[in-house]
């Protein structure tokens, strides 16, 4: 959607790879300014790079979701370069190690809320503070159908991804009558570095997808990246609060 984000300041977390890195591209090609806040920097930079040789503009900053202070200085970075923030898709997460619920860890489950939940709101907090001074803006949450249906062998990822999207609905009734729109994508499987992890080590887990969602394929990081463009632009101006499902039919059944 070239041109429908045009003069637009947006931050992406987690765009070191997969969707995030799709996203940011995107963001870029639909011409705003992008913010990566990443932990690991050398594949943040890969990112910088990709979306510079495709004529954007992008800077990175170093940055752990799950610490206020990081969050808080990330926000005040992006402001400092680009003037203002107008949307921003929150993508840091982790599966973490899956394990039935009387099998997980205490220190797998804290591991996975904390990024995933903690880290969201942690980045809602500081972007809210941002766009309510200015008056508007736009929030993407990444959640997951896992947040809708139940997983078996995810507890931990499921109640985080639940409660995102339960946060995501509660942000979007506080703020919408200040001129903020928030919502979430709910991927299903989608073709990833992580999602291509477990297809080494088990062959018949794509068939598995293919099988369980109804258009017959993975989906990829770019069909995902593109719903985050729209529900950050003008073209999405009367979606708020709401979990967009992007997942091949498997919810529906």
């Amino acid at each position: 959607m070239p041109g429908t984000l045009q003069g637009k300041v947006a931050l992406v977390t987690g765009g070191s790879s997969g969707i995030g890195r799709a996203a940011a591209l995107a963001l870029a090609s639909a011409g705003a300014k992008v913010v990566l806040g990443n932990r690991r920097l050398a594949e943040g930079e890969e990112t910088v790079r990709l979306v510079r040789d495709a004529g954007g503009e992008a800077t990175l900053v170093k940055t752990d979701v799950t610490r206020a202070a990081e969050v808080e200085a990330l926000v005040s970075k992006a402001v400092e370069a680009y003037g203002r923030l107008d949307c921003a898709f929150n993508n840091s997460g982790t599966t973490g190690v899956m394990a039935r619920t009387a099998e997980c860890t205490e220190e797998n489950w804290d591991h996975i809320v904390t990024l995933n939940l903690k880290g969201v709101w942690l980045c809602m907090k500081y972007e809210l503070l941002q766009m309510l001074k200015q008056g508007g803006g736009a929030i993407v949450n990444n959640a997951s159908v896992a947040g809708m249906v139940g997983l078996r062998g995810g507890p931990a990822y499921s109640a985080s991804k639940g409660g995102v999207i339960q946060l995501t609905r509660t942000a979007a009734l506080e703020y919408a009558k200040k001129g903020i729109r928030v919502n979430a994508v709910c991927p299903g499987y989608v073709l990833t570095d992580m999602t291509e992890e477990h297809l080494k080590t088990s062959p018949e887990f794509e068939a598995q997808i293919k099988k369980y969602q109804p258009l017959g394929r993975l989906g990829t990081a770019e069909e995902v990246a593109e719903a985050v463009v729209w529900l950050c632009s003008d073209a999405a101006s009367f979606v708020t609060g709401h979990p967009l499902v992007i997942d091949g039919g498997s919810v529906a059944q």
